[in-house]
Order: structure tokens, then C-alpha cells, then sequence
């Protein structure tokens, strides 16, 4: 099946992250670092190798610092020059030239399906992600890149689900459907934030969304729910009865890095990957372990 090439990506950056304060209270949550990297960096670089052409930030007041990121800063290149930092000078303008970006204002908090209809205009007619700063998930290859490849294989909409305890279905939007082929589902409903009771799976979807362009007209025509927001889920129910949409149980390990735990695993684990951290890290690890401090 021909399908459109997926070249965008939407990431919301507009929240406030209050699940971490006070750390969050003057510094975005999505610069706040993964080891040595901006949370919001390695979004990014998972775009980037799966071969995503440019993002588009939906931001809202006091976010400009995650635009500025992404920009040159003469100053402190020349700087990093004029001492000789030339390995540094060499990290800072890589950043700076990884990708195009766009950034569109919500210009109120209406809720996740709210920002992504902001990038409306900006994505046009044509396929595209969205990602989720708070859920960093490390895999090889990376989560967005195997989330292609199923689109290309079957041309729908595709989000990413993991199975989650029952006492925490209420936390998520679930999906309901059934099993298709390993790892991939048909979905046939998504409730937000059910009670375990009524929750059609324990299948919570993660925050990778791979959709088509008419998801802009079904958020157009979404109502708002009791607290005046649009939800995403709801929008995504209606791609599921009028047409199609995958349920892809990624490969990987998932982090909510705007839950203070999901932030420490996030970090243990990419340090864990790092040849010049790695090996110290598990020293310090199983040394703990033999103390019977962890």
C-alpha cells in the first residue's frame, strides 16, 4: 500500500510540570536533564534517527528556553573558541543545526488534543507523530522508527500501547480491541481514564502517536470534556470507528520522566548505556546491593 512519507513531528511542551516541583518551578521540565542531556534532546534524536525531517514545538508562556536550545548562541560558541573547548564547541553547534523546528503558541491549556490541533496549519495534509516529552523509551531501533514501519507496512494510524497494572488503568486512556498479529492490535474503542471495573483492557497507550491528517477534523468536532479541555483519546475513538487505527506494543523500556521515579530509572538507565559511565555506575550499583542499602 503507498502511503505518504511521514516527515513531521508535533511535540507539546506546554505544560507546566507540576510533578515535579519545585525543581520545574523556574526551569521547564523538558530541559531538565537525562544524564548530561536535555530531556527534550533526546525526543529530538529519537526524530532525528528515525528519520523525521522537522518538529514542531506546541509551547505556551515561559517555554522559549526549549526554543532557545535548538538556536545558535554566538556568545558562548565564541567563548568555547576563544579557550580552545573545541570538543564542547563542537556538542553546542550540533545542537543547533540537528533539525528544523517551528514553534506554535496554545495560548491556553485546553488539553492535549487542543495542542495538537494547533499544529494544524503547520502540518497540512499529510501524516505525522506526536510526542510526548514526559515518556522517554529507550530502544534500538528507536520507538518512533518501528511506529514507521508498521505505518508503512499498513498505511493507519498507529499508537503505542503497554500493558500496566490494574490499579493504574485509571491513570491512562485504554484502549479496547483485539489481538491481531504479535505485538499489534486492532483498536476498536479508547476510554480515558477508566475505572479498573469498567476498563475494557489493562492496554494503556503511551505517548507515541503516528495519525493521519483528518485526526484535525475530528478534534474540530470534539467536545469538550467536564473540565473545558479536548481530548486526544476522544478523537482518536472516532479514528478507530470510521476507519482504522493500530495498537503497536513497542519494544523497549518506557520512562515517565515527569514522574520523579520514571526521572531517576530514565537517567540510571541511559547512564547505564554510557562507555564512559556505564561500568562505574554498576560498581556503585552492586556495591549498594552488597550493603543492603538498596
Amino acid at each position: 500500500m503507498e502511503t505518504k512519507e511521514v516527515q513531521k513531528a508535533v511535540i507539546p511542551v506546554a505544560g507546566f510540570g507540576t510533578r515535579l516541583l519545585p525543581a520545574t518551578k523556574s526551569v521547564s521540565k523538558e530541559l531538565l536533564p537525562v544524564v548530561d542531556i536535555p530531556a527534550i534532546q533526546v525526543i529530538v534524536e529519537e526524530c532525528i534517527e528515525s528519520g523525521i525531517e522537522e518538529i514542531i514545538f506546541i509551547t505556551g508562556r515561559g517555554k522559549g528556553s526549549i526554543e532557545d536550545h535548538f538556536d545558535y548562541d554566538y556568545e558562548l560558541e565564541k567563548l568555547l573558541e576563544e579557550r580552545g573547548k573545541y570538543d564542547k564547541l563542537e556538542k553546542v553547534r550540533k545542537i543547533s543545526s540537528m533539525i528544523r523546528t517551528v514553534a506554535v503558541r496554545q495560548k491556553k491549556p485546553l488539553g492535549l488534543g487542543h495542542a495538537v490541533y494547533c499544529a494544524r496549519d503547520v502540518v497540512g495534509d499529510e501524516p505525522f507523530m506526536v510526542l510526548l516529552p514526559d515518556d522517554i523509551i529507550t530502544a534500538d531501533p528507536p520507538c518512533t522508527k518501528q511506529m514507521l514501519e508498521i505505518y508503512e507496512k499498513y498505511g493507519q494510524g498507529v499508537v503505542t500501547v503497554m500493558e500496566v497494572p490494574e490499579e493504574d488503568v485509571s491513570s491512562y486512556g485504554i484502549v479496547g480491541g483485539e489481538s491481531w498479529a504479535p505485538e499489534l492490535y486492532r483498536v476498536r474503542t479508547l476510554v480515558e481514564k477508566p475505572d479498573p471495573d469498567i476498563a475494557p483492557t489493562n492496554l494503556a497507550v503511551i505517548g507515541r502517536y503516528l495519525l493521519p491528517p483528518v485526526i484535525f477534523d475530528y478534534l474540530e468536532d470534539a467536545t469538550p470534556d467536564d473540565s473545558g479541555e479536548i481530548q486526544l483519546t476522544d478523537a482518536l475513538a472516532r479514528l478507530a470507528r470510521e476507519r482504522a487505527l493500530v495498537g503497536y506494543e513497542f519494544e523497549g523500556m518506557r520512562h515517565d520522566i515527569g514522574d520523579k521515579l520514571g526521572f531517576l530509572t530514565a537517567n540510571i538507565a541511559h547512564a547505564l548505556e554510557r562507555h564512559d559511565l556505564g561500568p562505574e555506575l554498576r560498581d556503585y550499583l552492586r556495591a549498594k546491593l552488597d550493603e543492603d542499602v538498596l
